[in-house]
């Protein structure tokens, strides 16, 4: 397992920077990391299951990076401690711009249930696009209804009932995705003005995905496409 990874520049580095940090707003829990033919991807979660009971829907979100090492690896870590190792590797990597920068690792964390699943890497179908403007909505919505909900001081299990009900709730059109990918392409910073996501179908995932990232949801084994 390796113990490291190595990114082609400080820009590179910056933006992994800005991306943990967003996801970490939205979810103070771990982020999964598979490397491999010089690509990094880093998965985070926005909402996921939190039982077997539980009929939420998965929503990660997706950066990917390019890597100076064709090494395989697949590796799950606690954000906070992942940026703290970057915010490290920006502070070394001050006076070499244009320079590729390495990252290590914390400590692997095993008992992350969602990332116990792997959004496939083909076989994607293009089924449709939605603007930003709807995605935008479905957020500021939700955002807006989840705080009126959750009272201060709120314990877990009533705060992922809120959020799960607010963000597992199907957009208005199209209606086979739920509010929490809205959700998600905005925390995670994936839209642009009057920019449209383009949507993706394999299996049981379906994928938004903008110049910015991707936002991957998986609902039980169905088609959307026509």
């Amino acid at each position: 397992m390796t113990g490291s990874f190595t990114l082609v520049d400080s820009l590179a580095l910056g933006d992994l920077h800005v991306f943990l940090g967003r996801a970490a707003r939205v979810d103070e829990g771990s982020v999964r990391l598979i490397g491999g033919a010089g690509v990094l991807a880093v998965y985070v979660s926005v909402l996921h299951p939190a039982g077997l009971l539980d009929q939420s829907p998965t929503v990660l979100g997706l950066r990917t990076f390019a890597l100076t090492s064709q090494e395989t690896f697949d590796a799950v870590v606690p954000v906070r401690s992942l940026i703290g190792r970057v915010e490290s590797a920006i502070e070394a990597s001050q006076d070499t711009f244009g320079e590729s920068v390495t990252v290590s690792l914390p400590m692997s964390v095993t008992t992350v249930t969602w990332a116990a699943i792997t959004p496939p890497r083909g076989g994607w179908v293009a089924i449709d696009s939605v603007p930003s403007a709807v995605l935008e909505e479905a957020a500021r919505e939700g955002i807006d209804e989840v705080a009126e909900a959750v009272p201060t001081g709120s314990g877990e299990a009533i705060v992922h009932k809120v959020r799960t009900e607010v963000w597992g709730r199907p957009l208005d059109e199209p209606d086979y995705l739920p509010a929490g990918a809205g959700f998600a392409a905005v925390s995670l910073g994936f839209l642009g003005d009057d920019e449209s996501a383009s949507v993706y179908e394999s299996g049981a995932w379906t994928r938004l995905t903008t110049k910015r990232g991707h936002v991957l949801v998986k609902r039980r084994a169905w088609s959307v496409a026509r």
